[in-house]
């Protein structure tokens, strides 16, 4: 069984959707449940995660609308706002809905320290009543800050998107592993391999671009607390699905069958209550 624990869904907008430059024309239209399924099902993948890609509560409706109709999605990563004097009646108006498994903030679009914010901090208090996991979607440089706030809230559970996005086109590596080996210390933090394949050259990669970075967060996280995603539709900038899956399939292409079932699968079933 596979689980892909990070996609994205989106009617495109263009006012809305305005990060799709013109350098990502390719994902510039629809993605919806009808377009991966079949993808999902070629390359053997049982479910996925649906992940915000929009920081509005319309989308996270909108996410979960989707989970409801389609069983293939086991869960939802939404967006809301964490700094609002509303959000536990957000929280527990949204969790009604069972298919609502986390939280996530475009922090990569923050100062270094956004979420050393009071008001965020705060926010992040709330998520464990509701059994919500918290992704972070940050930046190598953010990392430090990240790491004080996973320690601060010791029995949150947070989970690390896209390795920290490391400039793998330029092999950026050392500040960057330095950092993912200090933040993976803690046992609150969870690791998603996913999205390396869009921080390399789209038009020019190689699978073995990328084992030097998977060798940290392996290293770093151990087998179980790594979860697989591809980060659909975002990966269509570099890869179709299949050659962005066989970097991770490469990678653990030796490891026995238990410690693949848990990178693929049960991992993510265990870490986001599915």
């Amino acid at each position: 069984m596979v689980i892909d624990t990070h996609q994205h869904f989106w009617v495109y907008d263009p006012v809305r959707d305005n990060w799709i430059d013109d350098s990502m024309k390719t994902i510039r239209r629809d993605f919806l449940p009808k377009h991966l399924k079949p993808i999902l099902k070629i390359n053997k993948v049982d479910g996925c995660i649906a992940v915000q890609a929009d920081q509005s509560i319309e989308e996270t409706k909108f996410l979960l609308n989707l989970a409801k109709e389609n069983s293939f999605i086991k869960g939802v990563v939404g967006w809301v706002d964490l700094t609002s004097k509303e959000l536990e009646k957000q929280l527990s108006s949204l969790s009604k809905n069972g298919h609502l498994k986390g939280v996530r903030h475009i922090v990569q679009a923050e100062k270094n320290d956004f979420v050393l914010r009071e008001d965020f901090q705060k926010g992040i208090g709330k998520l464990k009543q509701f059994n919500l996991t918290y992704d972070l979607l940050i930046f190598p440089s953010q990392i430090p800050a990240a790491i004080q706030l996973i320690q601060k809230f010791p029995k949150q559970k947070f989970i690390l998107n896209h390795i920290a996005k490391p400039n793998i086109k330029k092999k950026e590596i050392l500040e960057w592993k330095h950092q993912i080996q200090k933040m993976a210390k803690a046992p609150n933090i969870f690791c998603k391999v996913s999205g390396m394949v869009t921080e390399n050259n789209w038009k020019d990669w190689n699978i073995a671009d990328f084992t030097p970075y998977l060798d940290v967060i392996f290293e770093a996280f151990g087998i179980d607390r790594i979860m697989y995603g591809s980060d659909w539709p975002v990966c269509l900038l570099a890869a179709d699905y299949k050659q962005q899956m066989q970097i991770i399939e490469n990678y653990i292409s030796k490891f026995t069958e238990e410690e693949k079932e848990k990178i693929l699968c049960n991992n993510a079933i265990s870490i986001y209550n599915l």
